[in-house]
């Protein structure tokens, strides 16, 4: 018997102290090495973007990959990108944790459209903002002291 699933996940993660070094210009250049991460992991990437200090990652989680090894490959490999080939110069790599949330399928669409408009969503509400509003609609309990 095959195995079938839909595991839709939002996983959001920030630079490290939330430093601004995720330059526009170079964004396109870290997003497409993540689809291929995930593309070696047999993930479906619907949707990834964000802004200078956080990016958003809405994807299909194959059955044979757990979510914190799959995060772990995306900040190791990026983090090494990015210092390889020197595409935001100030980077200092990326917070130590992340944010993951689960979806229904119903609401792809919904959340492909937040994703694209991060920048226009950012201009009136900060990252901790955002982040704190996902943890709450999620019923996740969090100290506020651990969000910089």
């Amino acid at each position: 018997m095959n195995t079938y699933t839909q595991i839709l996940y939002q996983i959001i993660f920030s630079t490290k102290n939330r430093e601004q070094t995720l330059d526009k210009n170079n964004q396109k250049e870290l997003y497409q090495y993540i689809w291929g991460v995930l593309k070696n992991k047999n993930c479906h990437l619907y949707q990834i973007g964000g802004v200078t200090d956080h990016i958003h990652i809405l994807t299909h989680l194959h059955p044979s990959v757990s979510l914190s090894s799959l995060v772990k490959d995306i900040k190791l490999s990026s983090s090494e990108l990015i210092k390889t080939h020197n595409i935001f110069p100030k980077f200092a790599g990326w917070q130590e944790g992340y944010g993951a949330f689960t979806y229904s399928i119903q609401e792809k669409d919904s959340l492909i459209k937040y994703i694209k408009n991060q920048e226009e969503h950012h201009l009136n509400k900060s990252f901790k903002e955002e982040y704190i509003e996902l943890l709450r609609a999620h019923k996740i309990e969090f100290d506020e002291k651990y969000l910089l």
